[in-house]
């Protein structure tokens, strides 16, 4: 007894009953697999993912955060088709080999996009690399993880929500402290120059040493209100 391909059948010219059925399984996203005794097939088995709810609310907050979702899998054009319309995925490239996967990445970024790519198998790995922002997941492959620049613990896809949504706080923490850093030194260092002398606007340094302490407390704190956030 053999389990095997549709593709094994074809080759070895191997006929079929129910041919309307299998198809109409494949179009459910399902893929199905033939069980052979000698060199007869038998039956069929048909395969198919679960899609988790996680999964969905991960792609309809994103996509809210204005984020275009791309999937790429290996799997045939209808099993790809269904995942994408159950997840209301943007786009999707479907019958990818493993060492076309890098390239595909290189596509989307020549389009002017900034690709983060998320994956756990060792034929991820090199469009880890490729993409701007590799995210494997703890779970996966040494491989992937090594490649990845972030690794998620969980294997929950909202986790790559709270990754963006950290990473913006994280950004605008930075451009808030930059800004209020540069309007300090603006406004602090010509007043101890004494620019404002002849106004009788004097910077003594020791309340310029206390002003530069106080800045970066602020600055401190600031920080520290991401973790709040």
């Amino acid at each position: 007894m053999k389990v095997v391909s549709p593709g094994y059948l074809v080759e070895n010219k191997i006929d079929i009953n129910q041919q309307i059925m299998i198809d109409k399984l494949s179009m459910q996203g399902k893929t199905v697999v033939f069980v052979l005794i000698d060199t007869k097939a038998v039956g069929a088995i048909a395969l198919g993912d679960i899609i988790r709810e996680e999964s969905k609310e991960a792609i309809k907050q994103l996509k809210q955060m204005g984020i275009k979702t791309i999937m790429l899998t290996g799997d045939n054009k209808q099993v790809a088709k269904w995942v994408a319309d159950e997840l209301d995925i943007d786009e999707y490239f479907a019958e990818v080999l493993p060492h076309k996967k890098s390239e595909k990445v290189k596509e989307v970024q020549s389009k002017g996009m900034t690709v983060a790519m998320i994956g756990d198998g060792v034929n991820d790995a090199p469009a880890l690399a490729q993409a701007n922002v590799g995210i494997a997941i703890g779970a996966g492959t040494d491989v992937a993880v090594e490649t990845a620049d972030i690794i998620l613990v969980r294997s929950n896809p909202k986790d790559v929500v709270a990754l963006v949504k950290f990473a913006k706080a994280t950004y605008n923490k930075m451009v808030q402290n930059l800004i209020w850093a540069t309007g300090y030194n603006i406004v602090a260092i010509p007043l101890a120059a004494g620019v404002l002398y002849s106004e009788g606007i004097v910077l003594s340094p020791a309340l310029g040493a206390v002003l530069m302490s106080l800045s970066t407390i602020i600055v401190a704190i600031n920080a520290k209100l991401l973790k709040l956030g």
